[in-house]
């Protein structure tokens, strides 16, 4: 239960006491064709008193799909009323219910594998119990559920508190904020990409995006949240003459749409650019007429899109910011403060990778001195990332 707002303070909400908010609004960004579907959710805050900054996010408490706690529950052979201690509260409860609150489904923990070891001894699993293994571990359990590990070993039988203890706990999800309290009060924003994907011959979803996408029912459902501050990541003051560039390709425009957001409602005087980058500008320009408008009123000073698919060659963020490197590079000198949101492991990399030749190159420095260059600008706090 939430805390009630009291005139004299402000309730704190966190995992143990979150706000218990409803989706006000749900639609689809990306259109017919998009290879996969990116959503707007918009969620009610009114009476919470909570509060947030853009750069924050937002934490969401999803619940497994009901369908593949029946199959995991058809897998162990059991009927899913068996009373089990709840795996976050302790409480006695059927199984059916810890498994799709408070049990992680869609993640192998070890402990199910040695158990599965123990009980099953011509077991594949056997070959990765061993501390040398785990790389092979990792392969194997790529694209696995729990309910995999409980079809392929038929003869691993467990008692349901015995299961449930060998289980990851279903925890949070983070989600970058894409609205500003200024510009929406008593409403928090939302844009999420739906991960679906096959493999090992069954459907897969991930399990806060299908919830939010297929289960929540808009002004119905329950969502328990709270917000989790994002220090680092924060627009300069308004009134600073500071300019600032915004890179984020995909879901990672969800910061950018909330920093903009809150430029417009503050009349911020430092110059803006968006770098944006998707698959296709038919299907996947997410926002684009509220960012057209940024620009036609001056909110943003430039907005440069990269389609990767619209074309033969593959184009992507850094691509764009290397067509542009001079006047990226004056930016700089200029005391721009440069942001990345979005995947870590390949864009945020190769967006590093193009910050680096483009201050080679219109700076005239050796690749060392770029990297003194880069430093610079992290000691400043002028590169900021919010990455995952």
């Amino acid at each position: 239960m939430s805390t009630e707002a009291t005139p004299h303070a402000k309730p704190t909400y966190n995992v143990k006491n979150p706000f218990i908010a409803k989706v006000t609004k749900a639609y689809d960004l990306s259109g017919p064709g998009a290879p996969k579907n990116t959503r707007h959710y918009e969620l009610d805050l009114t009476g919470s008193g909570l509060e947030y900054t853009p750069g924050d996010s937002l934490a969401v408490q999803p619940t497994n799909d009901p369908a593949l706690v029946a199959d995991t529950l058809a897998a162990l052979g059991l009927t899913g009323d068996e009373i089990v201690k709840h795996a976050k509260t302790g409480a006695d409860v059927p199984l059916r219910q810890t498994l799709t609150e408070a049990n992680l489904l869609t993640e192998v923990d070890n402990k199910l594998i040695k158990a599965i070891a123990e009980k099953v001894p011509h077991s594949p699993v056997n070959a990765f119990i061993a501390p040398e293994a785990k790389d092979e571990l990792k392969k194997y359990l790529w694209g696995r559920f729990v309910i995999d590990l409980l079809l392929e070993n038929p003869d691993a039988k467990f008692e349901a508190q015995e299961f449930v203890n060998c289980l990851k706990k279903l925890n949070i999800r983070l989600y970058s904020i894409s609205s500003s309290l200024k510009a929406h009060p008593e409403s928090v924003h939302l844009t999420v990409a739906t991960v679906k994907y096959q493999s090992h011959g069954r459907e897969r979803g991930g399990v806060a995006s299908t919830f939010l996408a297929e289960r929540v029912v808009v002004g119905e459902t329950p969502i328990p949240v709270f917000v989790n501050q994002g220090k680092g990541f924060r627009l300069p003051d308004p009134s600073e003459d500071v300019p600032v560039i915004f890179c984020g390709p995909g879901t990672g425009i969800a910061p950018f749409r909330a920093f903009l957001e809150e430029r417009k409602a503050t009349g911020a005087k430092g110059k803006a650019w968006l770098f944006f980058g998707e698959v296709s500008e038919k299907t996947c320009f997410f926002y684009k007429d509220q960012f057209e408008g940024y620009l036609a009123d001056g909110t943003l000073t430039n907005l440069t899109t990269a389609w990767s698919r619209d074309q033969q060659e593959k184009i992507y963020v850094q691509n764009k910011m290397l067509e542009h490197s001079a006047e990226l590079y004056a930016w700089l000198e200029q005391g721009a403060i440069f942001y990345v949101c979005g995947d870590a492991s390949r864009m945020a990399v190769d967006v590093d990778k193009a910050l680096h030749t483009i201050i080679e190159k219109e700076g005239g420095k050796t690749p060392d001195e770029a990297i003194l260059y880069m430093a610079a600008l992290k000691e400043a706090k002028r590169y900021r990332r919010d990455v995952y």
